[in-house]
């Protein structure tokens, strides 16, 4: 645990009771807080009180007299829509908002002094890529031998990990409800990996939302940024970062472009990954021999991460080594199986188009399930990758209206997965690749994107017996 500095004696109030607010509450206690605690669920207060915290109602009259700071779970909106009302009330009251992210940069230096190589945080924020690359990077720095711990949005909460080592490293996946409101931003080195619609309700718009991303990078101070540089947002980030061309502070990231001149790029192009610096090229590492990191997206994940252990010091050596023994994540373009020269593969957290796209562009011969609550946009988005598409099995309460919205493609309207998998599984023949990809949200028929992966894998499985 890392116990928060700053608060001794004073009363600290939290706001939501899930993985965060409930670390942020022992945290604050263990740095000698005088925690109170709210949440709306009648369960989970229960669960405070068992713990000996003082469970009070944030909106009654006087609720904030003694409040030094609100903390609250990233879940609960602070600005759009519209303000949860104790978040409203502490506004109205004075009182200082913060989340775990900025408790866990206001206390994480506490007794660095002895240390004679200080830790380091690496900040991971964007659309698409954020876990693989963050868990990328934690992988290849444990490959190496670098002591390393992964929290924020994957792992750990940020506030439960072990106190920090000699020379250790914290790598963290961030969202943009985490740094949008976090009063404290200072990792060593902050990665960029792209921008596409999403949250867009929270942000009141693509330009709320990238502003909240941006925070990491222009109130953080960051001593490196690695940006990926394929949308206009990062190349205007990067541009923002960089006093000058041969500014190696800023590392750009592209996948497809190839990258040159007199700073330091690390880019993709046909499988192969390249570091460029001070015009000259530095090293090369063959992607398409990395089974855990398939496709043009991935391979953009790779040279985030390939970037960011650089500017922790890594050899282009040893982060190839570590790559090659990279796995995957959990329904991020997992394979789950290969029989009879079918490929079976989990990508369920493809819960929006741009994230399905890249799914779909990084195979062929694809039997493809997809489906579930649409988001805003439409599937428009989706029609670079469909000619990749043998055929759609669709599933979800809006089958028959997501199976419109794919033009050309055969698609056979499923509606469950289990038939959407039995289907599928009948029609497949050798160098086929059984994808899940949904471009949609999970909640119409399951709590979550986990939930649904492990659905459609434990079908496949079973029937591959």
């Amino acid at each position: 645990m890392i116990p928060v500095r700053g608060f001794d004696g004073a009363h600290v109030a939290v706001l939501g009771l899930g993985r965060s607010g409930i670390s942020a509450a022992r945290a604050l206690r263990e740095g000698g807080a005088q925690v109170l605690v709210w949440d709306d669920t009648p369960a989970a207060r229960e669960r405070a009180e068992a713990e000996g915290f003082e469970v009070r109602d944030m909106l009654r009259p006087g609720a904030f007299d003694d409040i030094a700071c609100l903390v609250v779970s990233p879940g609960i909106p602070h600005l759009y829509p519209a303000p949860n009302p104790v978040i409203a009330a502490a506004y109205a009251a004075g009182v200082p908002v913060d989340n775990d992210i900025g408790l866990f940069f206001r206390s994480l230096g506490e007794g660095w002094e002895m240390f004679d190589r200080a830790p380091k945080v690496v900040a991971v924020t964007g659309s698409n890529g954020k876990s693989t690359t963050s868990a990328l990077i934690h992988h290849l720095l444990h490959a190496s031998g670098r002591d390393s711990q992964l929290a924020g949005n994957i792992g750990r909460g940020v506030l439960d990990i072990d106190p920090l080592e000699d020379g250790s490293v914290v790598v963290l996946e961030l969202s943009s409800y985490q740094t949008d409101l976090a009063r404290a931003l200072t990792p060593d080195v902050a990665v960029f990996t792209n921008l596409s619609p999403d949250h867009l309700d929270r942000h009141a718009g693509l330009g709320g939302y990238f502003a909240a991303k941006r925070r990491l990078f222009a109130e953080g101070g960051p001593d490196r940024a690695i940006i990926g540089v394929d949308e206009v947002e990062g190349r205007y980030l990067a541009n923002q970062l960089s006093e000058g061309r041969g500014d190696d502070r800023v590392i750009r990231v592209s996948s497809g472009t190839k990258l040159t001149g007199p700073g330091w790029q690390v880019f993709a192009r046909k499988g192969f990954l390249t570091e460029w610096r001070k015009g000259r090229q530095v090293a090369s590492i063959d992607l398409r021999e990395v089974t855990g990191l398939p496709g043009a997206h991935n391979h953009q994940n790779a040279c985030a991460a390939y970037a960011a252990c650089r500017a922790l010091g890594l050899g282009p050596r040893d982060i190839e080594a570590g790559l090659k023994t990279f796995s995957g994540l959990p329904h991020r373009s997992q394979t789950i199986a290969e029989a009879k020269g079918v490929r079976y593969v989990n990508d369920s957290k493809a819960t929006n188009v741009d994230s399905a796209v890249k799914a779909l562009q990084a195979f062929t011969n694809i039997r493809w399930i997809c489906g579930g609550l649409m988001k805003e946009g439409g599937l428009e988005g989706l029609a670079p990758g469909l000619p990749n598409v043998t055929k759609a099995y669709v599933i979800g309460r809006e089958a028959a209206a997501f199976a419109l919205g794919l033009p050309g493609v055969e698609a056979e309207i499923c509606t469950t997965m289990e038939r959407a998998v039995a289907q599928a599984m009948h029609d497949a023949q050798p160098g086929d690749v059984i994808l899940l990809a949904p471009a949609a949200a999970s909640f119409d028929q399951y709590d979550n994107f986990e939930k649904r992966g492990e659905d459609f894998a434990a079908r496949v499985l079973a029937s591959l017996g």
